[in-house]
């Protein structure tokens, strides 16, 4: 009955919007926003729902110059592709993979090649934008850039009822969306807990893809009193200089003004309120629990980190278990240790240092001379 009412609603909402029988203060919440947002991009790019879309694929030329600009993605995302199809054999959905602009770029999963239906999709080099199919997870996923479930006849196109899909963007080192991740069924019930599925499994390919890059530091991130070393961490990628290399999304949410260097990657003191050989300093300790650190944000706020050397591993459950805290360092202890090590880079010229810092020479001299502080 529930599944009755659900496409009841959907098909309502297609009336409403998509044909314009009803008038649309009749249409009641049975559709999302983004979900209306999109068939309304269809509809203004002349596409009509009683149509069928073409599938088309794009040309061999193109086609090779997009496999081979995605082949770390691919690379990074096939183990993850295999562990989704152990994971949905079951279940007669199957996985796509998609460059930024929505060709496929490989498949995995239970594809039944005799169903026209499921080919169509799954061939590779196969254009599943929504400017070619209409409303899908794919199209929705690199528009809206965040996970999407859809069902049935929330397609745009009445051939593409059939499908229900789950999608969600998948973003480079550097923050820029490369792609997407799709579990799509034909004519099955549905599931939107794959919307978490596909979340998860899109977070493993976006780290494997950072971490597969060069790097003189790795830098797992969360909260205070959160455990490190799974895949919800923040991963933060340094060079040997203390320059940041890439960043996973959840470090991204971590660290917002990230976002503020749309046009280069900042060195960690943009952001850490350290120095950044505190960091490499805190990755040679032997103890595994000896390298978690808290690290002052220039905000005030704090994060622990986890600072890794190349072929160092996270810590496994049985050593991140009961681990005692350590003391945090004061932050002002913290901003002093950044004020000496300006000072010994300027070569002792204060003036120069707090330039550095963007503090006044007054602030210098009072965090380098505490006693003659308390003493006036």
């Amino acid at each position: 009955m529930l599944a009755h009412n659900r496409l009841a609603q959907i098909g309502q909402a297609r009336q409403t919007l998509l044909y314009g029988d009803r008038p649309a203060h009749a249409l009641s919440a049975s559709v999302d926003g983004w979900i209306e947002r999109s068939w309304q991009r269809c509809l203004s790019q002349g596409h009509r729902p009683d149509r069928a879309p073409v599938f088309n694929q794009v040309s061999v030329p193109l086609l090779r110059r997009t496999l081979e600009e995605n082949h770390q993605l691919v690379q990074a995302a096939r183990p993850v592709l295999q562990r989704l199809g152990r994971a949905i054999e079951d279940t007669r959905y199957f996985a796509i993979l998609t460059n930024h602009r929505g060709v496929v770029i490989d498949v995995n999963g239970p594809i039944d090649r005799s169903d026209r239906r499921a080919d169509l999709l799954t061939r590779i080099g196969t254009d599943l934008s929504e400017q070619e199919v209409g409303t899908t997870a794919i199209g929705a996923a690199l528009t809206e850039l965040q996970p999407v479930w859809l069902h049935r006849g929330e397609h745009f196109f009445e051939a593409t009822s059939d499908y229900s899909c789950a999608g969600a963007p998948l973003f480079a080192p550097d923050g820029r969306c490369m792609g997407m991740l799709d579990l799509t069924g034909i004519e099955v019930a549905e599931r939107p807990e794959l919307k978490h599925l596909v979340s998860q499994s899109a977070r493993s390919i976006e780290n494997a893809l950072l971490l597969g890059q060069p790097h003189a530091l790795m830098v797992r991130l969360s909260w205070p009193g959160r455990t490190l070393g799974d895949e919800s961490d923040g991963l933060l990628c340094l060079d040997a200089d203390g320059c940041i290399t890439g960043a996973n999304q959840i470090a991204r949410e971590l660290l917002p003004s990230l976002a503020a260097f749309s046009t280069r990657m900042p060195h960690c003191s943009e952001l850490f309120a350290l120095p950044f050989e505190m960091l490499f300093d805190a990755a040679r300790r032997s103890q595994v629990s000896a390298r978690v650190v808290e690290v002052p944000l220039w905000s005030g706020l704090r994060l622990q980190a986890l600072p890794l050397l190349p072929g160092q591993t996270a810590p496994t459950l049985a050593a991140r278990l009961p681990q005692p805290a350590l003391p945090a360092q004061p932050l002002k202890e913290l901003e002093t240790a950044l004020i000496r090590k300006a000072v010994d880079d300027a070569r002792g010229n204060v003036v120069q240092a707090a330039r550095a810092l963007g503090v006044s020479r007054a602030t210098v001299y009072r965090r380098l001379n505490p006693a003659k502080r308390r003493a006036g």
